[in-house]
């Protein structure tokens, strides 16, 4: 998809399936299920999307999926069903690993950085070996440090053998020319979301903030959110100026489209589909 001057694609790691009572905290599950089913094991089926932005100069991947160093046990816990891999997407674009120039992280959940590493000769190694990686330097130290509640989420296996090529960010920057992280909390104390600009065009990866179409009420908050109350207080400042951008948000989990543009009415968000 042609976004001013840059070009843009959804990229997908397959999908994984999580508890549907974790993915909408509070809400009951007889309206969550109406718009994501549950399976016998209660959990829903969700995408790993990742984007990959051409920018003419330099070739930018947005999230790595849930990777492929994970043991049966873990496959089936989570349901990771791998019909196609982010190495193969990139494939089917002309590039291979060598060809990434920026890897960018919105966090380090196991499902948001599994491709980061890859093993070579029994080693963990970079996956994009001329990439310069980039995530926040609060994330970085509470991945490493994680607190009781959120230990499961982080495997470092899939980020540590990255900081040679690491750059830890403290706050909102520009990573690339019209490529932008903002430190939105909520999900993570330094989840950062992803601004994309070119000649007046805006997309946006809101990461976990807003995983599916479906948590577009600003209520429906996922309980593995840290902070949910300022999860709730970004929605509300955030989803109505993305709506009146004519932004193109793209969501990581959503099981049925990548990205779309959000309209407001009544002060509700709902998500207008593109193509």
């Amino acid at each position: 998809m042609r976004l001013g001057e840059f070009e843009i694609y959804a990229i997908s790691d397959g999908s994984i399936a999580l508890d549907g009572g974790q993915m909408f905290g509070v809400v009951p599950k007889p309206l969550w299920e109406r718009k994501l089913p549950a399976d016998s094991r209660n959990r829903v089926r969700l995408s790993l999307t990742c984007l990959l932005v051409r920018t003419g100069k330099c070739n930018v991947l947005i999230e790595t999926g849930i990777g492929d160093k994970f043991s049966a046990k873990y496959a089936d816990i989570y349901g990771i069903n791998h019909t196609t891999t982010l190495p193969a997407d990139l494939k089917k674009h002309g590039l291979s690993p060598a060809d990434i120039d920026v890897v960018i992280n919105t966090h380090l959940h196991f499902d948001h950085c599994g491709w980061n590493t890859r093993r070579e000769n029994g080693n963990l190694v970079p996956t994009f070996p001329r990439a310069r990686y980039f995530v926040q330097q609060g994330e970085w130290e509470h991945a490493l440090h994680p607190s009781e509640r959120d230990r499961a989420s982080y495997v470092e296996d899939f980020f540590v053998p990255t900081e040679s090529q690491l750059e830890k960010l403290s706050g909102d920057q520009e990573i690339v020319p019209g490529i932008h992280v903002e430190v939105v909390p909520g999900h993570t104390r330094d989840l950062q979301c992803v601004r994309i600009e070119s000649q007046g065009e805006q997309a946006y990866l809101i990461s976990d903030l807003v995983a599916t179409r479906a948590h577009l009420p600003y209520s429906w908050v996922m309980s593995f959110d840290l902070y949910p109350l300022e999860t709730l207080a970004n929605r509300k400042r955030l989803l109505p100026q993305l709506a009146k951008r004519g932004a193109l948000v793209v969501f990581p989990h959503d099981p049925e489209i990548p990205w779309a543009r959000l309209v407001e009415r009544e002060g509700i968000i709902t998500a207008q589909v593109q193509d």
